[in-house]
This record gives structure tokens, C-alpha cells and sequence, in this order.
């Protein structure tokens, strides 16, 4: 591909069709990874560890072999040695000692799930129980600088003298902010089902990337990557936490190798997920601006503190977008970690971006508050021409655009200058701003093939995943514009190591990745077999390289607008509306992207009002994990949720001219509605969650 290198005469980009797959989803139909139709499978139960650090010093099976219908009971003691233990959170069962309660000390196989479960409880561990530290503080003495931040970003940045410039500015704002643990909970919850027959591994699992999963898997087991084979046709949400294999995965390949040639079916309970499929990590963020008083920015320092386990390294990027969101002269940007004895912390929707942004936005508003300004014009004035970071010009920004036109939709002209200035009734009422930004990913490596079918129709394989973001129904309409047929015409294929390798589903990259492979191929088949290529024509093509990701800052952009009531008596938050208003370069479906922004947006409510993984740090272990106390958005939350975006032309990116919209939805939000609520109550919300005692006060 080259850059600006885009087809013409697009037909099925832009529509609004419906979804490709949702006949066999709302049918019943769809096959999920732990609805396989397989002959008698076994199910698998994995036994957790009851301690948060030490060795176990016995592990007593009797009770649990004995049950009826157990076919194996998986220990340390028994299990499979792994090839490679390098990866702590994967190299379960190899050693007696215990990194974090709950994590995987064994495996009970039955005939019934419910066998399984039983069993499972029956295995009793006795240990030699050490002293825990899992409190996370900026003020610990052991925080330590991370070699590289997740995205492979540097640890820390620095331009020009933040200090010097602080010191001298009209106007600074130095404060702390927070955000809690956050947990993934997709409706299908982490599942794996394996079957080992003939030499041979096949995994039905609910995974963001079938080909990362046969890449991991592979080389633990002393395996050659054709001797296993990943199949996920259908997805039940994932959000970053299916982006990569967690243990579950290795437990049910040790299982089936224990029961060889039946397959054998696991599926983490709601409550197991809260320990073994990663987390956002809790942040503690230090952020200074300094400005002269007409708003402009000369210094921007973020300081940045999470945490990660003390088995594995996992150091979110939080700071990352304060080094290119606005322009100033002088910027600092500091990331340190704590290891403690938690569970392994990962991806989750917008890692770095979500949380980052939360404070950056909230500090920007206190600033426009400091100097007396509106919160959309402070942005607008800080607008950079060129990304601060690189001094690479941006291949299309139009921050200020989604800024203004949602100021116009939103009736921000109505906003009071002052907080506290609305009341009605027994309600306080403000108006919130804050922006939205993700980068665009450009992942080399997806291949698709091309084929012609003896009826004309087109099948077009790729082992890409669809989490429920419509990846079925936009890739098909890519290929039909490519191809320049109706989108009847075209078949698609995914969610199988067997199709040609795709990146994952991840860092909103998918489309980008995979559709550009599909564009590539479909102009491989029309250069080598014309414009009506016969039956059994076949062509294959990969995304390659992207020469203007050398030349250009690449991001989509976007403005969240709030209205929040804060009852005056109770501190009851109410959010009657939310809009959002993006720019994602090429919208390849409407209908689903609507679904994906309004989703993200629903998302970044809840981490507004609601979502907190309390910590218990006597025991080690969030004290909330599951559906009935870990509480997340609901229709009642919200009144009107609306996401539109603007026309965008951007020829860099890809082929399509489109940018991922799976997480910028998410960015933002909650600031705006943290900002929203200062607006209507004057009380500055600097901690997420936001609960009512925050507004009891004098």
C-alpha cells in the first residue's frame, strides 16, 4: 500500500446495514466457543488458591477423586510440564508456590459441570502463608520505572523546562487524580473448550485473536503451530480482556491431554473472572498545567502511578496522551509501577487513553475555571497545528470541529459561566465538556485470500475476530466495494487459525489491519485475472507496511458534551443526556458504529457513577467480585445517549480512510460528566467513582 492509495466509486461503505450475523445471534444459532456441538464432552473446574502469597505445603485430592463421574484431578503435583515458563501468569500448575489469591492451584474433570464444580470444592490446600502487600500509594519507596509502557511507549518524555515554565506562569493548576480497579465483564465469560486427538490440539475459544492464542499455546506445550488449531467464529464481548490467552486456556489444554481424544469444556464463573482475566489497574495521577491568563498552555507535567503483579509486568500508558493532546511548549510525562501481590493487570477498553484522559480533562477544566474561561474555547485556544511529541503533522484533526459542532447541538450558549448557577427544584444543574482521542494503529501482518466460487460469488477468508463490533458485516461490505460487487456476492470467513494470519482485535486496529489486507488482495485478483475472474481464481495479499505512519501523527478525535442533576438534599447524580460528537475518518457501517460509540460511551457513564473493584487488602482479593455488587450502567442511568460524527477525509491512514471507533467512545466521558457535576454543584470531582457523599458536604 501507498500512501493516500484508495479505490473508487465505494457502493457498500457508508450504509447503514444491518448486521450480517444477526440472524444466527437472535436464532440462536451463532455457535459461541462453550456451545461447540461435541460428542460427550468433559468439563473442566479449576481450584483456586485461598491465600494471597506463600507455597503450598499439601494438596489433599481424595475427597475430590472419589466423586462419581471425576475423570481427573489436576494438581502441581500431576500436571503437564510446560516447555516455557517464562510467562508467570500462564505457568500454572508448575510449582507449589502461590503468587495472589486465586490463582489456579488445580483442575477437577467430571462427566457434568456440575460434578466438576462439586468436586472441585472438595480439594483441600494447606500452605505456608506469607505476609501480603497489595496497597497501592504515590508515596510508596519501591516504585519503580517500567523499561517501556503498554504500546511499546517510552516509560518517560521530557521538552524543554517544565519547572521553569511553572514557576513562571499566570496561572497553574497542580493536582491529584484517581481512578479505581475496573473490571472487564463481557457477557460470554472466558471459555475454552479443547480437544486433543491425533497429535493434534483444537481449541474452541472466545479470544480477540485466534492466531495470538495458537502462538502462545504452541511453543508452552512443545507444540509445532500446525499441530494446534484455534477456531472463534463468535465472540461475546471481550473489550482488551480476551486480547490476550489467560490461564484458563493453559488449564483446559492440560486437561485434554489428560482425556485424550474427548473433548473438554471450561468457562470461568463470573467470580473466577475477577482474578484470572485481567483489569484496568487502579491509576494515581499528578498533573500540573501552567498558562499565561488568556488560557494559553506553556507546561503540561503528568506523573503517572499503577500498579501490576509481582509474577508479571504490566504497565498501562497512562500519561501518554498529555504528550500530544495540546500544544505548550514545555512537557514531562512520567510513568511508575508498584509491584504488588495482585493478579495480573491487562488490557481494557482505551488502556492508557481512558484513565489519562480522565485527569487531563478534568485539569483542563479547572484551568478554564482558573482563567475565567469557557472550557470549549480554553481547548480550542490550546489547539497544536503539529503533534507536540513528534512535530509530524497530523493526517487529519478536527478536534476543534467536533468541539463546535457539539457545542451547537448540546445548546452550550445556554451554559451559566458560574457552577451552582441552575436549579431546578430540588435539582442542581451543569453542563460538561471533554475530549476524546485514540490513535490509529497500523499492525503489518493480516493476510486474506481471495477466492472465486463456481456460482461467482466471492469468499473472502481471514482468521479476524468479531467481539459483537460487527466485524462480519463491515469486512463484507470492504470486500464488496473492493471487489466491486453487490455484498451478496461476497462470503466471508473468520475466526480460524486456519484462515490466513490476522492481527487481533485490539486497539481499535481491526478494521484498519484486516480490511486493508482484504483491499490489497482484491487488487492482487483484478491484476492477475481481470475484471471477471473465472471459477477458482485465487489471490492472497497482506496489509504490508504504511509509509505515512512515518510522515504523519495519526489519531481520530472526538467531543463529549454532559448534562448532570445533582439533588440538592440527597447527592443523588442523574445524567438526563450525553452526546458525543467524533471524528473517525470513513464510517464503513453507520448502523454498528452508532452501536460501538453509544457502547463506549455507556461504558465511560458507568466508570463515572459506578464501577469500583473494591480491594480488600486484609485478604488480597476484590471483595465485590461479581454482577450483584461490582455495579455498572443500566437504562435507568441515563436518559438520551447520543453519537453522531462528522464527514472526515483522510487518505493516510488506509485504503478504506477509516479509523477505529471501538474505544474513543469510551474516552472522555467520564470527565464530562465529572465536569458536569462541578458545574453544578461547585464541588470538583477529582476520584472516580462519583457517589453522592462527595456532594454532602459544607
Amino acid at each position: 500500500m501507498t500512501d493516500g492509495d484508495a479505490y473508487a466509486a465505494p457502493r457498500a461503505i457508508g450504509a447503514p446495514l444491518s448486521r450480517l450475523d444477526g440472524h444466527a445471534k437472535t436464532t440462536g444459532t451463532a455457535r459461541y466457543a462453550y456451545e461447540q456441538p461435541l460428542s460427550e464432552p468433559a468439563y473442566l473446574h479449576a481450584v483456586q488458591a485461598t491465600v494471597a502469597v506463600g507455597r503450598i505445603t499439601a494438596i489433599d485430592t481424595e475427597a475430590a477423586e472419589a466423586v462419581p463421574g471425576v475423570l481427573a484431578v489436576l494438581t502441581h503435583h500431576n500436571a503437564p510440564r510446560l516447555s516455557d515458563t517464562d510467562d508467570a501468569e500462564l505457568a500454572i500448575l508448575q510449582s507449589a508456590e502461590v503468587g495472589f489469591r486465586g490463582q489456579v492451584i488445580g483442575g477437577v474433570v467430571a462427566t457434568s459441570s456440575e460434578t466438576a464444580r462439586y468436586a472441585a470444592s472438595l480439594v483441600r490446600a494447606t500452605y505456608d502463608e506469607r505476609p501480603h502487600d497489595v496497597e497501592l500509594r504515590a508515596d510508596r519507596h519501591d516504585l519503580f520505572a517500567p523499561e517501556i509502557v503498554n504500546g511499546g511507549f517510552l516509560t518517560d518524555t521530557a521538552q524543554g523546562d517544565v519547572d521553569k515554565a511553572l514557576a513562571s506562569a499566570a496561572v497553574t493548576v497542580d493536582q491529584s487524580y484517581a481512578t479505581a480497579m475496573y473490571h472487564n465483564n463481557p457477557m460470554e465469560p472466558h471459555s475454552t473448550v479443547a480437544l486433543w486427538s491425533d497429535d493434534r490440539l483444537t481449541l474452541y475459544d472466545s479470544t480477540q485473536s485466534v492466531h495470538m492464542v495458537r502462538d502462545t499455546v504452541a511453543p508452552l506445550f512443545g507444540l509445532a503451530p500446525e499441530q494446534v488449531r484455534v477456531i472463534s467464529p463468535h465472540v461475546g464481548g471481550g473489550f482488551g480482556s480476551k486480547g490476550t490467552p489467560h490461564a484458563q486456556v493453559v488449564l483446559a489444554t492440560m486437561a485434554a491431554l489428560r482425556v485424550p481424544g474427548r473433548a473438554v469444556k471450561l468457562a470461568l464463573t463470573r467470580q473466577q473472572m475477577f482474578f484470572l482475566a485481567g483489569y484496568r489497574t487502579p491509576t494515581l495521577q499528578h498533573v500540573r498545567l501552567g498558562a499565561d491568563r488568556e488560557g494559553r498552555l506553556s507546561a503540561i507535567s503528568v506523573d503517572a502511578v499503577s500498579q501490576t503483579s509481582r509474577i508479571k509486568e504490566f504497565a498501562e500508558q497512562t500519561a501518554v496522551p498529555a504528550r500530544f493532546m495540546y500544544a505548550a511548549r514545555h512537557r514531562r510525562t512520567t510513568h511508575r509501577v508498584a509491584r504488588l501481590d495482585v493478579p495480573v493487570p491487562s488490557w481494557m477498553r482505551a488502556p492508557g487513553e481512558c484513565p489519562g484522559m480522565f485527569a487531563g480533562e478534568v485539569a483542563m477544566d479547572e484551568l478554564a475555571v482558573a482563567c475565567g474561561l469557557d472550557p470549549v474555547e480554553l481547548r480550542i485556544r490550546n489547539e497544536p497545528e503539529r503533534d507536540p511529541e513528534t512535530g509530524r503533522p497530523f493526517s487529519s484533526r478536527n478536534l476543534v470541529a467536533c468541539l463546535r459542532e457539539g457545542a451547537r447541538r448540546f445548546g452550550w450558549e445556554r451554559r451559566a459561566p458560574e457552577p451552582r448557577a441552575r436549579r431546578e427544584g430540588d435539582w442542581l444543574v451543569g453542563l460538561g465538556v471533554a475530549s476524546s482521542v485514540y490513535p490509529v494503529l497500523w499492525l503489518p501482518g493480516s493476510r486474506a485470500t481471495i477466492r472465486v466460487g463456481a456460482t461467482g460469488r466471492y469468499t473472502v477468508s481471514i482468521g479476524a475476530a468479531d467481539l459483537g463490533t460487527g466485524t462480519w458485516t463491515a469486512l463484507t461490505q470492504i470486500a464488496a466495494d473492493a471487489l466491486e460487487v453487490p455484498v451478496e456476492q461476497v462470503e466471508l470467513r473468520i475466526g480460524d487459525t486456519d484462515l490466513p494470519r490476522a492481527t487481533v482485535a485490539g486497539g481499535s486496529s481491526g478494521i484498519t489491519c484486516w480490511g486493508s489486507a482484504i483491499v490489497h488482495t482484491a487488487r492482487q485478483l483484478r491484476d492477475i485475472y481481470g475484471a471477471a475472474p473465472a471459477w477458482g481464481a485465487e489471490a492472497t495479499g497482506e496489509t504490508g507496511d504504511n509509509p505515512a505512519t512515518e510522515r504523519y501523527a495519526m489519531y481520530a478525535f472526538g467531543a463529549q458534551f454532559a448534562e448532570v442533576r445533582v439533588h440538592a438534599d440527597t447527592g443523588e447524580v442523574r445524567v438526563p443526556r450525553l452526546l458525543g460528537v467524533f471524528a473517525a475518518g470513513r464510517v464503513i457501517n453507520p448502523r454498528t458504529a452508532t452501536s460501538q460509540l453509544v457502547g463506549g460511551m455507556t461504558m465511560g457513564l458507568s466508570m463515572a457513577l459506578h464501577e469500583q473493584s473494591h480491594f480488600d487488602t486484609r485478604l488480597g482479593q476484590v471483595a465485590n467480585h461479581d454482577l450483584a455488587e461490582y455495579h455498572i450502567a443500566t437504562h435507568a442511568d441515563v436518559g438520551s445517549i447520543e453519537a453522531s460524527w462528522l464527514e472526515e477525509e483522510d487518505p493516510h491512514v488506509n485504503p478504506m480512510g477509516s479509523k477505529g471507533i471501538g474505544e474513543i467512545g469510551i474516552v472522555g466521558t467520564a470527565a464530562a460528566v465529572a465536569n458536569a457535576a462541578y458545574h453544578a454543584t461547585g464541588v470538583r470531582i477529582r476520584e472516580l467513582p462519583i457517589t453522592l457523599d462527595t456532594f454532602l458536604t459544607d
